[in-house]
């Protein structure tokens, strides 16, 4: 096989940011994936670049590079950026290759603008595409490993590209690593839900973090596993046999259900300073919280009891709720929200609006059959600026207003200043730089009043026209920048009902109409 010239793009970010948290905090979202990607390339003989874009890089010099393919990952968000860097490597006869989120939730509308979009993917599906190198004649070929790979490059391995990712993150370093794949619990709205949990090797742990101690003096490590610690006793071994105490810090998400106090007094004394569980909601998902069958306020007691017992042991706890599932009604829930932030000050909430991603999640399928998924543009799917699923208990404006009041509560002074006295060190000032800078509230605020004001937006969220709206077509541009002469003008509409129809050359469901 001809030794070929690649080039790794991790999309990050979804287009030009000089925000000061991007700036902290962008570098710290690189993917295990594309970096795994990159090390398997090299070991089959390639020369191989990778790069991390933050936003703040200049991509027109990134893709005037010469190389022979591109390989990039993306999530939804980023999908645009994705487009339209394909469509100028093309031009140019480079072969383009996406993989990541976006490719797994949409490869019928990624194969329109890729030569090859990639699900499940290991060593020989790269060692294919490598061998194969062919150019798609209409739609791109869309491949797919059996099974999530039983192995990936570790730290050691994917080192060099670890390293131009930590240059890009000047205040906080996040080595990122991941030990399983899949998730044991079956949440119908996530993309790993029908995936099965897969422990990768605990030798291989205990081999890259001794590794990793001869590299950084102080490391922060990122796990990257859908839910961390399903294995507990397994992990905290490994991390015990090869890590003295005080020399890593550790940042995982996880379920309530796994964080008894035994465990957390462990994780504590092994390093760990960030916890991300999941809460999702208060009137369903008990058993990732360990309520049981409480609900309502009866829950959001225990939970923030529960809560504040991590924040004893754990400095940085982030809280993830989903707004506007079915089994929300009225302004209850949300109200349930805020007390919960009142009776647990120290965390940090993420909110994000259920989102029907493509072909990721059973319950996808049976939105998309009930006619409730909206064709919102992609950049747009990033769980805090479009709910692209009609809400089953809610006006669109209403949920936009709900969204954007528990959104601007949790963020607004008085909260801040209760989380700034609960937290400390460097969790301080993460949580308050984060707060500071968020402009959710307000989107979603202009969301609302566009929502009714704006005849064309409204006509497409109630399913009247698939016409895109100016409101849409004029932040994709500025968004994308100079990107924007590049992206296929039918990339801005999708067929959101992605389940129904197979990958073709077809044109989407109904007629590709674009206000700009």
């Amino acid at each position: 096989m001809a030794r070929r010239r690649v080039t790794v793009l991790d999309l990050v970010t979804r287009g030009p940011t000089k925000g000061l948290f991007s700036r902290i905090m962008n570098a710290n979202l690189a993917s295990v994936m594309p970096q795994a990607i990159a090390a398997w390339c090299e070991e089959l003989g390639h020369d191989v670049r990778y790069v991390c874009y933050t936003g703040r890089e200049d991509l027109n010099a990134l893709i005037s590079d010469e190389t022979d393919i591109v390989f990039i990952g993306a999530f939804t968000r980023s999908a645009f950026t994705a487009y339209a860097i394909s469509n100028l490597y093309r031009k140019r006869g480079v072969v383009t290759v996406l993989g990541g989120p976006h490719a797994r939730c949409y490869r019928e509308d990624a194969a329109r603008y890729f030569d090859y979009v990639l699900g499940f993917t290991d060593k020989t599906i790269i060692d294919q595409v490598m061998r194969e190198m062919a150019p798609a004649l209409s739609v791109g070929q869309s491949l797919n490993a059996k099974a999530q790979p039983q192995a990936l490059p570790g730290i050691a391995s994917r080192w060099k590209y670890i390293e131009a990712m930590l240059a890009k993150a000047p205040f906080l370093g996040i080595v990122p690593t991941i030990g399983s794949m899949g998730c044991p619990y079956t949440c119908s709205f996530c993309i790993d839900a029908t995936v099965d949990y897969q422990p990768f090797s605990f030798d291989d742990l205990r081999h890259d973090l001794k590794f990793l101690l001869t590299k950084v003096k102080r490391p922060i490590v990122g796990w990257h596993d859908p839910n961390f610690g399903i294995r507990f006793n397994d992990y905290l071994a490994a991390i015990e046999d090869v890590v003295p105490p005080g020399r890593m810090r550790f940042i995982a998400e996880s379920s309530l259900s796994i964080l008894s106090e035994d465990r957390l007094k462990r994780l504590q004394t092994n390093g760990f300073v960030g916890m991300m569980p999941g809460i999702e909601s208060w009137f369903e998902l008990g058993n990732k919280s360990k309520t049981g069958k409480n609900v309502g306020v009866e829950k959001v007691r225990q939970v923030a009891d529960h809560v504040n017992t991590i924040l004893r042991h754990i400095p940085f706890v982030q809280t993830n709720f989903v707004l506007g599932l079915d089994s929300d009604i009225g302004s209850e829930p949300f109200e349930h929200t805020k007390r919960f932030l009142d009776l647990s000050p120290g965390s940090y909430p993420a909110f994000s609006m259920l989102t029907a991603y493509g072909s990721a999640a059973p319950l996808n399928r049976e939105l998309q059959r009930a006619g409730r998924v909206v064709p919102v543009p992609f950049p747009f799917l990033d769980g805090n600026h479009a709910m692209n699923v009609r809400p089953l208990n809610y006006d669109w404006t209403e949920i936009y207003a709900h969204a954007a009041d528990i959104t601007q509560y949790a963020m607004k002074g008085r909260r801040m200043l209760r989380r700034w006295q609960a937290n400390s060190g460097t969790t301080r000032w993460v949580n308050l730089i984060r707060s500071s800078s968020s402009k959710r509230a307000k989107f979603q605020r202009t969301m609302h009043e566009a929502l009714k004001t704006d005849q064309s937006l409204r006509r497409f969220f109630d399913g009247v026209t698939r016409e895109i709206p100016s409101f849409y077509v004029s932040r994709v541009r500025a968004g994308l920048g100079p990107l924007w002469d590049a992206l296929p003008r039918a990339a801005l509409i999708h067929n959101e009902n992605t389940f129904s129809q197979p990958l073709s050359g077809a044109p989407i469901l109904g007629p590709a109409l674009i206000a700009v």
